[in-house]
Formats: C-alpha cells, sequence, structure tokens
C-alpha cells in the first residue's frame, strides 16, 4: 500500500491542500471545525508529513539539537527524556551530542548542529569558558537557543536554572541542624555548578560560626562521568586515613556521594553512624545504594520539559528579549544522615 499524501488527506477531509498545509504547519487561522476534519483525516489515512521535504521549502527541519556533558552521568539521560517528551509531542526529533565535557567538542558540536540546520538548541550544563567568552551569545543570533544551568549572571541567553544556591542551603542546613559543625565538601574540578555550592558552603559555615578546614575541601578531576566514583573514592580514602576525620560529607553529584559510602566501607567506617553523607542530584543510583543516599532533589524530568517548552516556543515566536526560569530544589531525606556521636 502506497504512503498517504498531503493530497490523500485533503481529498478525505473534504478541504483544500493549502487548508491541510495549514493545519500541519499551524502557521495561519483554520477554522476549528475544518482543523477537527482534517485532523481525523491524518488520524484514519495515518498519514506522516514529510518533514525532510518541507525543510527544502520552509527552512523547518522539526529537529532539535540536544548537547549533553556525558551520557554517561544519570543526570543528564533525565533531563534528555525530559527535553524528547515534550519535542514527541510537537513531533519533533532530537540530535544528541556528548561532549565529554569538553569547551572544544562543545564548540565543534554547535557547529555541527547548525549544519544540520536544526531548529534550536538545548545545552545542558555548558561550559563556563563557551559562556564567559561570548560564545553562546553569538550563536543566541544565529539560532533558538536555551542553556539549561549554567553560568548566566549578565548573558543575554535563554536559560532554564535550577536553584542551586537553595539546593545546597538546604543540605547543608540540614547537616548543621543535626549537630554536624565538622563538614567536608566533595566536588570536581572546572564547573560553575560546583563553584555556586562551594561558595553556599563557605557562606553558610561562617553564618553558623564554623570554621572551615581546608583538609576538608576534596577535588576531583572529573564528576560527570563512570569514572567519577573511583575518584571520590580515592580522594575520600586520603581524607579518611587522617586522625581526625569530618563527621560529615556533602558531595556535590550522587556518583561522588556513593564514592563517599565506598570508601567508607573500604575503610570500616559506618554510614551514617560514623559518617554522614549528602549527594545532590537524585538520581536512580542514590535509591539503590545501601544505605539510601540522602540527596537534593533537581527536579531533571521537569527540567527537560520546561526547557524543551521554552525552546519549542521561541521558535514558534522568536522575541528580542531572553528569559530565566529558575525551578525549585527539595531535600530527600534517606538513610545516610544522622547525627554525630560526639554532638
Amino acid at each position: 500500500m502506497e504512503k498517504p499524501t498531503i493530497a490523500d488527506v485533503a481529498k478525505y477531509a473534504g478541504v483544500s491542500i493549502t487548508t491541510v498545509s495549514r493545519v500541519i504547519n499551524n502557521n495561519y487561522p483554520v477554522k476549528e471545525e475544518t482543523r477537527q476534519k482534517v485532523e481525523e483525516a491524518i488520524k484514519a489515512l495515518n498519514f506522516k508529513p514529510n518533514y525532510l521535504a518541507r525543510s527544502l521549502i520552509g527552512k523547518s527541519t522539526h529537529t532539535i539539537g540536544v548537547i549533553v556533558p556525558s551520557i554517561t552521568n544519570l543526570f543528564f539521560p533525565v533531563v534528555v527524556k525530559g527535553i524528547e517528551k515534550i519535542c514527541n509531542q510537537k513531533a519533533f526529533s532530537l540530535f544528541l551530542c556528548d561532549t565529554d565535557g569538553k569547551e572544544e567538542s562543545e564548540r565543534t558540536q554547535m557547529q555541527n548542529l547548525l549544519e544540520k540546520q536544526v531548529d534550536g538548541v538545548l545545552v545542558i550544563d555548558p561550559r563556563y569558558e563557551n559562556i564567559e567568552n561570548g560564545f553562546y551569545e553569538e550563536c543566541a543570533k544565529k539560532i533558538p537557543l536555551v542553556l539549561i544551568n549554567g553560568y548566566h549572571r549578565g548573558i543575554r541567553c535563554n536559560f532554564v536554572l535550577n536553584d542551586q544556591e537553595m539546593g545546597a542551603l538546604q543540605a547543608l542546613e540540614y547537616l548543621i541542624k543535626m549537630g554536624h559543625r565538622d563538614i567536608a565538601f566533595l566536588r570536581a574540578k572546572n564547573s560553575y555548578s560546583y563553584d555556586i555550592k562551594e561558595q553556599i558552603y563557605y557562606e553558610t559555615l561562617k553564618k553558623h560560626q564554623i570554621p572551615v578546614k581546608e583538609e576538608n575541601i576534596l577535588v576531583i578531576e572529573s564528576g560527570n562521568g563512570l569514572e567519577t566514583v573511583e575518584l571520590a573514592i580515592h580522594a575520600v580514602q586520603k581524607r579518611l586515613e587522617q586522625s581526625e576525620i569530618p563527621t560529615a560529607i556533602f558531595a556535590c553529584n550522587d556518583w561522588m556521594g556513593v564514592g563517599v559510602m565506598q570508601a567508607a566501607k573500604k575503610m570500616g567506617i559506618a554510614i551514617p553512624k560514623d559518617l554522614s553523607v549528602i549527594g545532590y542530584d537524585n538520581i536512580v543510583i542514590s535509591e539503590i545504594s545501601e544505605p539510601k543516599l540522602t540527596t537534593v532533589d533537581q527536579n531533571m524530568y521537569s527540567l527537560g520539559k520546561a526547557s524543551a517548552k521554552l525552546l519549542l516556543d521561541i521558535i514558534k515566536h522568536p522575541t528580542q528579549g531572553f528569559q530565566k526560569i529558575i525551578l525549585d530544589t527539595n531535600l530527600i531525606v534517606r538513610d545516610s544522615c544522622t547525627s554525630p556521636k560526639n554532638k
């Protein structure tokens, strides 16, 4: 059986080809009764618009580019699932690009997407260097663009952000309320997200008149890939080998949090009895770890959906201004924290 054409849909619905085109593209007003006839015809004939052919005429490919630092960090695939949910509803396809957390690769992937003539681009956790040097501000002049998290102060781009300051504050205030005053901080290099959390760490401890120990600032090389757990284990073990260990560790993501727990286990340190741990993100591993990891929920799926909705709205209704949407975080209390023994 031959694939139905737009002419077949028009004939079935009793309207002109132009009317069918207007319903599909949603670019001209059509009476609701007529729209329903066309939509029923499309469904009855199982008609699939030829977006490739349309792109040659209307310069629209019905595709979206999504750039991520790593597909092995479970945070990013969940955000992508939220993006995909919204894009599927509007018949947009995705090009997924993994940069391995490298700024040069991020720029290369963006150029590749521009050459593919995608209708818009979403960048998750963009590199600070590419924001600070104006790269993305230039891209925003060429194509609808939304940055998901990342440095945003004074930047002329569209953003959808988690309130990462609030998330870090929730985690630290929870530990302090439980009686912890010797709290270590675990992060990776070269991340604005981790910079925010470290700033809140210093500010919160200062507010509570808790001294910051230099040995409690733990920094690993990478925080996005599967290697994060091993890197965290190594860094935390070195800290726990010292005579006086912290009573709690705040890790900048859940992979690091799992690394903390594994390091403690190797050294015979019980969690949470001897060491409390809080992660960040609320990826699935935080629910299946032993003990289950207390963490900050970044609402990853909602983050993806909100970003996709904003981008599709910009594609449909281009504006001169830039938008910034900020989503709340929530502390998820599980089993990896308790009051310190020496309280």
